[in-house]
């Protein structure tokens, strides 16, 4: 396969080798198991001496050719297709930690990550603490002798925060510890934390990536060797990625720059008309001029995504009352969809966190999050106008 160098080209001319019958779009192999030429053959494959498929739990072209895709936009290694987001997130870590390990994670992450440090975890011994991502000062500090891994969503979901990968990577090096970066939210597209020494990156391939709320999938990317113990975990319990999704994903790809291009033109453009809004406390976006790390945004990635947060005034009421007077967008459990959703975190992915964990990370009663979709941005400004004259 050829080296290419720009990420478009990448993302479309990366793709399996065609069969025999010389097709230009790769087929879906749904497939459960795949033969051997004679039993020597089937003997090295599981021994691990010969590259080759066996049995779509363990790997299939369509996924392979998504990761390798992945693989190639990141700048890793290896990497592993997953059935969901928190299966790539629960294996990425859970195959690498065992009893008496310590996490040392961001506080802002998602509500089911969440829930993986305080309630799945502690079962089996592996501790967490959670660090501002706001203060650098902090993080050190609270690394333990018994720390293994620093676990970071930049931006961070939903209060849109950012922290310095270069510092974080320079940190996680210093310590000897698995640095391991969600890159949901910005896709390998607007950044790729492996360049400033993540060793693991992770995506719920279900949002951006697929870009059209169709399919659940997640990815862990990273390097050979840890990539390598995490194949064996999932190997060996099965959260493995359907073959027509894998097709699905790799083909989503194709259009990933661009589609991204236009939720970023497009969510800038509602933060800064939003800016100043008398019904509005605050509007959060990554490249607008007062978010507190423009500058730091700018800086690792190419765009500031699509995803707006803003707090409405008028508290928790206020906040559900203006997502029940949208007309246009969807009030769905989802991101990263060709179609604009909006979400009131405080009252839905967000909920289990207590009011005081929510205070922490700056999900305050009001907050909506706004995943910009690939509508006319006038009529996405419309809507949100309107809900939030009908909701005072």
């Amino acid at each position: 396969m050829p080296e290419y160098k720009h990420f478009e080209t990448k993302a479309i001319r990366n793709q399996s080798e065609r069969s025999g019958y010389n097709e230009h779009s790769v087929p879906v192999y749904m497939t459960s198991s795949f033969t051997f030429e004679d039993a020597e053959q089937a003997r090295a494959l599981f021994a691990d001496e010969l590259d080759g498929n066996i049995y779509t739990r363990f790997s299939n072209p369509n996924n392979t050719e998504f990761i390798n895709k992945l693989c190639a936009m990141e700048g890793t290694e290896d990497g592993i297709a997953t059935a969901s987001g928190m299966a790539a997130m629960f294996s990425s870590m859970a195959a690498l930690l065992k009893n008496g390990d310590h996490i040392l994670a961001s506080r802002s992450v998602f509500g089911s990550t969440h829930q993986l440090f305080t309630q799945v975890f502690p079962k089996w011994g592996i501790e967490h603490t959670y660090a501002d991502i706001n203060n650098q000062d902090e993080w050190e500090d609270k690394i333990k002798p018994n720390t293994k891994m620093i676990f970071v969503e930049t931006p961070s979901n939903p209060g849109l925060d950012i922290i310095d990968l270069e510092w974080l990577g320079l940190l996680a090096k210093r310590h000897n510890l698995i640095l391991n970066v969600d890159n949901c939210f910005a896709t390998p597209y607007l950044q790729q934390p492996a360049k400033y020494g993540a060793h693991l990156v992770t995506h719920s391939a279900t949002k951006f990536i697929d870009g059209q709320g169709r399919t659940i999938a997640g990815a862990i990317l990273g390097t050979k060797e840890l990539i390598d113990e995490i194949r064996f975990f999932t190997r060996h319990t099965g959260p493995s990625l359907s073959p027509f999704n894998g097709w699905l994903l790799s083909k989503s790809l194709e259009t990933l720059a661009v589609r991204m291009d236009r939720h970023c033109d497009s969510a800038i453009r509602i933060a800064e008309y939003l800016e100043g809004h008398d019904e509005l406390e605050l509007v959060k976006y990554p490249f607008l001029g007062s978010h507190p790390q423009s500058q730091l945004a700018k800086k690792q990635m190419k765009l500031g995504g699509g995803l707006v947060s803003f707090v409405v005034t008028g508290g928790f009421d206020r906040g559900r009352k203006f997502l029940n007077s949208l007309k246009m967008m969807s009030l769905t459990a989802n991101l990263g969809d060709s179609r604009t959703i909006a979400t009131h975190p405080a009252s839905t992915t967000h909920s289990k966190l207590t009011d005081e964990e929510r205070a922490e990370v700056g999900i305050l009663p009001g907050l909506v999050r706004i995943s910009v979709g690939l509508e006319n941005v006038n009529d996405i400004l419309e809507d949100i106008e309107n809900a939030l004259r009908a909701s005072k």
